[in-house]
């Protein structure tokens, strides 16, 4: 199983310094943030989704940890997305609580997959199931659901025709024990839905009516 602390970056300066301040940052942020990154980070994960820290958002809110993964095959990646924690010590209205996390997930789809117009339906629900399959009280959530295709001309014309869905939402995660909300679950919960999109079986035996998406065609280069 994978470790949400994630796999080194390739890469070297900016990005690593960014990092680093974010470090920081989490560092001298208030207890019940500390613990809600540390939950995340220690969270365990199918092995099939690579995970690592990312750059967070500066001005959504106070405080903010940012994850982004990918669900590989080999070296291809059928899926990806970013998870943001925002805290507030003070609250926010809109959130009805001091903590919300948002997400983006996406994946390439066959064109007739993407042509079904239940699919925008189907997505969101997959979100909000894969938060209820897991127990996880949350409320105040939204967000949108974008299907899109590529068709190619003239010199590109010999490409095949693309599709897209982006799944965009945010909600506000219950607080528990010290004001945390269980972040570790919520987690877990947003990579099945990573896993679902991408196409891969349920991950166990409790999971055997959940329907995913076909696997797209030729999957994306890493």
């Amino acid at each position: 199983m994978a470790a949400a602390q994630g796999r080194l970056s390739d890469g070297a300066g900016g990005m690593d310094d960014a990092k680093e301040g974010d470090r920081d940052a989490v560092e001298t942020a208030p207890l019940p943030f500390r613990a809600a990154v540390d939950a995340l980070r220690s969270a365990r994960l199918r092995p099939q989704i690579e995970i690592e820290p990312t750059r967070a958002p500066q001005r959504l809110a106070p405080f903010a940890y940012a994850l982004e993964a990918a669900v590989v095959d080999g070296e291809e990646d059928l899926a990806d997305g970013r998870l943001v924690l925002l805290h507030d010590p003070a609250g926010h209205d809109a959130w009805q609580g001091s903590f919300r996390l948002v997400t983006l997930v996406r994946a390439e789809l066959e064109p007739e997959m993407a042509a079904d117009p239940l699919l925008p339906d189907v997505c969101w629900s997959w979100l909000t199931g894969a938060l209820q399959a897991r127990g996880l009280p949350y409320g105040e959530a939204s967000g949108t659901v974008t299907r899109a295709s590529s068709h190619y001309f003239g010199g590109m014309s010999e490409r095949p025709a693309a599709s897209q869905i982006e799944i965009r939402a945010s909600w506000t995660p219950r607080e528990g024990l010290g004001g945390v909300p269980d972040t570790a679950s919520h987690l877990t919960a947003w990579c099945d839905l990573l896993a679902q999109i991408a196409g891969l079986p349920p991950a166990g035996p409790g999971d055997a009516s959940v329907v995913t998406l076909p696997q797209r065609r030729g999957p994306q280069s890493r």
